[in-house]
Parts: C-alpha cells; structure tokens; sequence
C-alpha cells in the first residue's frame, strides 16, 4: 500500500522541492536571519503535500489519455488526490492567516498552476511553458515564499490596500539578491523539465503535445548546456556582489562531474537511458552550493 502510495506521487522526484527549500534555509541561515520555524515547517508541509498533489494529478490524467494502470483504482486514485489538496491547501491558507496577502496571492499562483499543469482544456504540459514554469514555481516562489516569512514586514515587498488604493512597493536590492539566488535552483530545475521533454519529443507529438523541444529542435540541447553555465555564473556574480562568502566558489569544480553528464546527454537523448543526466546534475549542482552556503554560515 506504501510502496503503490509513493509510486503514485512519484516521491523520488520530489527532490527539486526539498533541496530548494534546504538551499534557502542554509541561505537564511548564513544570512544571520532568524527562522520562524513554526511559519516555516508549515509551509514545508503545504509545499511538499502540495507537489506531491500535482504529480497524483499528472499521474491521474496521463493515464486516463494513455489508457495505462494507476496504482490504485480510479476512485481512491482521486480520493487520494482530494485529500492531499485539501490538507495542503488549509495549511496555505493559515500560513497566508498567520502573514500577509502577499502569501495568500503568491500561494494560489502556485496552486492554480500545479492543478492546470495537466488538468483542464489547454493544460500547460502541452504548451512550450513547462521548463519556464517549473523553474519559477520550484526555484523562485519556493525561496520567495521561505525568505518573505522569515523576514521582517517590508524586506522584499510591501502591499498596501484601502478601499481607495492598491499599493505595492518593492526593494530592490534584497529583490535583485532573491533573483540571483534563484537562478541555480531555477535553472537546474528547469533543465529536468527540458531533458524530459527532450527525450520525449517524439511521443508527444504523435499525443499533439508540443513542447518547448518541437519548436526549438537541436537547439534544445544548447539550451540544456547553457542552463547549467548559467548557475555557475550565477555563484560567481553572487560572491563577487556579497550576497554569498567566498567559500562558494569552491562549487566550480563541480562543473568537472555536470560537464561529464551534460556530454553523456548530448551523445544520445533517451528516457531510460540518458535522461537521469538531469537528476545527476540537479544533485551535483543543488547539494554542492546549498552545502556550501550552510558551511559558510558557521564561518
């Protein structure tokens, strides 16, 4: 029952979720910020709930089209579904109670966007959408949402509304210093996303799924390599700004290993072969700079 539970919700994939989230907390950490830990667990339990909801949906719906075997029968299959949206989304909503409308307004982006991403009549897994959406709901909202609620009133962005007017006032360093951060976690996760659809191209377009692959072709694969640069770019701007100790530019050397899977990708692109690249690099690239940033904390 475990076993067919966790096979359902896909548990090994939840890795882009937990190491974003382990990446901000060792981010907030070094930043000598207090942890509102009892905010922060809260929204550990809607995030996690909430991202295993989304793929029993994917799950749910792919096989209804590819008329293949869930883990369970249909009905507890959506059962299953209903319960775990229903707990994730009561935890939203007492965490946006317990802050602000900013949560409330970025937490249901989040929900309407994992329920559509298969759901519904124009779903976002068959638009070219999917490798910018994961980057951004997984390596920017996550961190958004993590570092908003342990910061003081005001630290990134403020919400004023009266009956008269609607106020919004951004700071902008801390805003420019969430983006740069951002962008390892973004972009290796969206790399998945891309690596996937990569392998797939072909099968989805005999199901009229067209992803970002189907209009860019070969490029796809440029794409895929670039995406990893740009995280390294991303450590070495930040330690150059301030925003991270020098200690983290000892993740370099770890492009020696993502080097190694990205030329493995790029030799031949299939799913039960060469796609795990991904998930090697997300690994290398997520636990190397969220480890060094922890160390660094202590420093």
């Amino acid at each position: 029952m475990v076993k067919r539970f966790l096979d359902y919700v896909e548990i090994r994939t939840k890795i882009t979720s937990t190491l974003t989230f382990y990446m901000t907390i060792a981010f907030l950490l070094y930043q000598k910020q207090e942890i509102q830990w009892d905010l922060t667990l809260v929204f550990f339990a809607a995030m996690f709930l909430f991202d295993l909801t989304t793929t029993a949906i994917n799950n749910y719906i792919d096989t209804k089209n590819n008329q293949q075997a869930l883990q369970f029968k249909r009905k507890t299959a959506l059962i299953i579904i209903y319960i775990q949206f229903v707990i994730s989304a009561a935890l939203g909503l007492w965490l946006a109670y317990q802050t602000d409308i900013v949560i409330l307004l970025v937490g249901g982006l989040c929900f309407l966007c994992g329920v559509f991403y298969t759901y519904g009549p124009l779903p976002i897994s068959r638009m070219p959408l999917g490798e910018v959406l994961s980057g951004v709901f997984y390596g920017l909202l996550i961190p958004f949402i993590l570092l908003y609620i342990n910061s003081p009133a005001g630290t990134y962005i403020a919400v004023g509304v009266s009956l008269k007017t609607i106020s919004l006032n951004i700071q902008v360093w801390p805003m420019v210093t969430l983006l740069l951060l951002a962008i390892v976690p973004f972009s290796a996760t969206a790399n998945i996303m891309l690596a996937n659809n990569i392998c797939d191209v072909e099968k989805d377009i005999l199901v009229k799924r067209h992803t970002l692959p189907y209009y860019i072709g070969k490029k796809a694969l440029y794409l895929f390599a670039g995406l990893y640069y740009l995280t390294y770019a991303a450590m070495v701007i930040m330690v150059l700004c301030g925003v991270l100790h020098p200690i983290c530019l000892l993740s370099l050397a770890s492009i020696v290993l993502v080097q190694k899977n990205i030329n493995v990708f790029f030799k031949k692109q299939e799913k039960a072969v060469t796609f795990i690249c991904s998930i090697k690099n997300f690994v290398i690239i997520m636990g190397v700079n969220s480890s060094l940033i922890l160390i660094s904390a202590f420093l």
